[in-house]
């Protein structure tokens, strides 16, 4: 699928700062570039998403946000290598994807992949701020340095939301609770988290 695009790319990439934001769909933030495979009235850039970002230069982009966005992809190893591409350095990627203790995320037939809190340490070298845990960096060439971890928990229950709002906090407060809770078959079972939330930057 060729890239549609909708603005003037040029001028766009020309901006102070330049802010992409992959799968937006219809609620694409104020001055971002929206990128979606669905042709809405609020999207930027019609592509699909498998096939890269062939439309962004190299070091063109200043933040990229993808908000359940990288579990319906099947090269998600080609996503990665995209956004450090067209990252600049020091640029930053905000992902939020579903957590694998999350079971309604196995409730969506589009979902490809189920994320941890080590999925993205596998693109860490292990002399980079890797997690307590270690975790094998060989199997690809792409690096990042992760600035920030968020297991983020959620209710339907109106009267318990305060309670996963302290639980989340609670668990949160250093990467070392983290790994603690994900290592934990208790709280994973009876307190599953919604999603993972992670802040990376390329290391070029």
């Amino acid at each position: 699928m060729k890239p549609i695009v909708k603005l003037d790319l040029h001028s766009a990439l020309a901006a102070e700062r330049v802010v992409v934001e992959l799968g937006c769909g219809s609620k694409k933030k104020p001055r971002r570039i929206g990128v979606d495979c669905v042709d809405l009235p609020e999207v930027d850039v019609v592509t699909d998403l498998e096939e890269g970002l062939s439309f962004l230069p190299d070091a063109s982009v200043d933040e990229i946000h993808a908000e359940h966005v990288f579990e319906h992809l099947e090269n998600f190893e080609g996503m990665m290598r995209e956004v450090c591409r067209v990252l600049k350095p020091g640029g930053t990627c905000r992902v939020r994807v579903p957590h694998f203790s999350n079971p309604y995320a196995y409730s969506d037939p589009t979902h490809k992949r189920f994320f941890g809190l080590y999925t993205f340490e596998y693109f860490v070298a292990k002399d980079q701020q890797q997690l307590r845990r270690k975790v094998p960096c060989h199997y690809t060439d792409i690096r990042i340095r992760v600035l920030r971890r968020k297991l983020i928990f959620r209710t339907f229950a109106k009267q318990a939301k305060w309670f996963f709002t302290l639980f989340g906090r609670w668990w949160n407060r250093s990467t070392r609770s983290q790994e603690v809770y994900e290592s934990n078959p208790w709280t994973l079972g009876r307190l599953p988290c919604q999603a993972i939330e992670v802040v990376f930057t390329p290391v070029k």
